[in-house]
């Protein structure tokens, strides 16, 4: 076992709780963009009401492009950005008017109506109550080298929990579900602890040497859907998902495939904690 994979099976804490209330962001401007949706009917079909299904698959389009372009707007350019409140990840998008630029029949599909628009679309910032409520806590607040944690955890829906480690270099361990338990399922109301009651994984504080004697703040984030969500695949690194600090595919994937999700139907917290010299 190397030795960075060593210090992210033995992580360490300080008790520092937040319940997943978001903080309200500035209005953002609307953005117009330019869709096209396309929609096919049979011979029986008005074509009106086809045309009518294509408009609104080119307004659904609109407020995906224009969604996506507010996130990239707001980049995340590191994996520190996993611990923080996804506000982001829950902006939706609002019609706000409609201008028509083309419509028309296939020329070698008769059945085939498409449809161009430009659309203003207004992003809509998620409201303080939505999501599901999580409760994060760890078993000590504090810790010194060689000490012993568990991470104890509660939602109230069945849903699936994902636990990540932020390190204080950055490096962020998706520490559940692993290759040794992949079964990430917890039922509303019930308490649960990581690792679990039998596991062979410890998590214990272990400093990296850069930091010498100065404390250590490095955080855990809960991310809890209603349903299975193929957040991360695989395990490379062996028991664990490991990205180091310069990588940027975890935040930015977690956030794209979180803003896709219905906002009631996920939620986060986030624990901070400190390795004491």
């Amino acid at each position: 076992m190397n030795r960075k994979l060593l210090f992210l099976l033995l992580i360490s804490w300080v008790l520092m709780v937040t319940l997943a209330v978001r903080p309200s962001p500035a209005e953002e401007a609307p953005v117009w963009v330019e869709a096209v949706g396309e929609a096919v009917g049979g011979e029986l079909d008005p074509p009106r009401e086809v045309m009518a299904r294509a408009a609104n698959e080119a307004k659904r389009k609109a407020i995906d492009q224009a969604v996506g372009s507010f996130l990239r707007s707001h980049t995340l350019v590191t994996n520190a950005q996993v611990a923080e409140e996804m506000t982001f990840a829950r902006v939706k998008g609002k019609i706000e008017k409609v201008e028509m630029l083309s419509e028309e029949r296939d020329r070698t599909d008769p059945n085939l109506y498409r449809v161009r628009l430009k659309v203003l679309v207004k992003p809509v910032m998620p409201q303080d109550a939505e999501g599901l409520q999580v409760r994060l806590d760890l078993s000590r607040s504090m810790l010194r080298e060689g000490e012993e944690v568990k991470i104890l955890y509660q939602v109230n829906a069945d849903c699936h929990v994902y636990l990540f480690s932020i390190a204080a270099d950055n490096s962020v361990t998706l520490l559940l579900p692993n290759s040794l338990h992949r079964d990430n399922f917890i039922r509303a109301t019930t308490g649960a602890v990581f690792p679990p009651e039998g596991s062979p994984i410890r998590l214990r504080a272990r400093r990296l040497p850069a930091y010498g004697d100065r404390p250590v703040q490095e955080k855990i984030k809960l991310v809890a859907t209603r349903r299975k969500e193929m957040l991360l695949e695989g395990f490379p690194e062996g028991m664990f998902q490991v990205y180091d600090a310069t990588s940027t595919a975890l935040v930015g994937d977690l956030a794209r495939r979180l803003n896709q999700l219905d906002p009631a139907d996920w939620g986060d917290a986030v624990a901070v904690y400190t390795i004491a010299p």
